[in-house]
């Protein structure tokens, strides 16, 4: 091989060992806030959702409790990661909690966020003291479909991945826009969630609702020993169904888990932390008495 061609090859070999080594690995990004001798809490958004989604929650909770606000990596403008991003925030949160000594802190976890807050309270049942989850289930696929079946949710769930990965980028955020606003009551909150949105990586959002949808945890929860503390919501789908009929559907999902307290809100939508913050505050402020 004549030197140039030898250098040119170091080169790219060297690149592609910089590349690898500059390739993110951390699968969220921690803001923290607080008293530093506070209880802890860990507030864990949703899915493409930015931490500040909390903003009005850490002004409630987080002067004499210490806080930690995560962003899931690919979300809102924080860099993707290649590995599987569930797994992988579990796994570096139970690290996180444990490398700085939090002593069963309070998990916070909507929709995504409340699934992974499930999760990590099912496979690590002693890191968490207590769990607070805004709208989210166990088997989001069996909510309407309770006897689904786990090659089931692979196929629904691949079919959804698929469907979102061909979207040109004008549908796609038309089909955020049109989702958010079943969400979201307020526009000036659709509007600042859709940005979020617009921020996150696409292949990961894809890949994260796939596994979400995916996965089945009605009887993992029976692991979790945490008092656990479910807020529901119903209104933005009352066509589908009465409010007792989505109670039920509630109740049935986290059969399993011991003790769990479940709340329906009547006047928010899916981001009830946006939508009726005083609501979501008093049953917090109860549960943590």
């Amino acid at each position: 091989m004549s030197l140039p061609r030898i250098v040119a090859t170091l080169a790219a070999s060297l690149l592609l060992a910089s590349s690898a080594i500059a390739a993110p690995t951390t699968a969220f990004k921690v803001d923290v806030t607080g008293n530093a001798s506070g209880a802890p809490m860990i507030l864990i958004p949703g899915l493409s959702s930015a931490g500040a989604v909390w903003d009005g929650t850490v002004k409630r909770y987080c002067g004499a409790r210490r806080c930690h606000v995560l962003t899931l990596a690919g979300f809102a403008g924080v860099p993707a990661i290649d590995a599987p991003l569930l797994a992988t925030a579990e796994q570096q949160l139970s690290e996180y909690i444990a490398a700085n000594k939090l002593q069963q802190p309070v998990i916070v976890g909507h929709s995504l966020g409340g699934f992974l807050g499930l999760k990590l309270a099912a496979d690590h049942p002693d890191q968490v003291g207590r769990l607070v989850i805004v709208d989210s289930l166990p088997a989001l696929a069996a909510i309407q479909m309770p006897s689904i079946t786990g090659p089931q949710m692979k196929e629904m769930a691949a079919g959804m991945r698929t469907r979102m990965l061909g979207m040109d980028a004008a549908t796609y955020k038309a089909g955020q826009l049109q989702t958010l606003r079943t969400m979201i009551t307020g526009e000036a909150d659709v509007q600042r969630a859709l940005v979020w949105g617009q921020q996150s990586d696409r292949t990961t959002v894809a890949n994260a609702m796939a596994d979400l949808m995916a996965q089945d945890l009605r009887q993992e929860v029976a692991r979790i020993k945490a008092p656990t503390l479910v807020m529901g919501t119903w209104i933005a789908y009352k066509n589908f169904g009465t409010r007792d009929q989505f109670l039920q559907g509630y109740q049935d999902q986290y059969r399993q888990l011991p003790g769990v307290k479940i709340e329906l809100a009547d006047n928010a939508r899916h981001f009830i932390m946006l939508d009726d913050p005083d609501w979501m505050y008093d049953r917090i402020d109860q549960f943590l008495k």
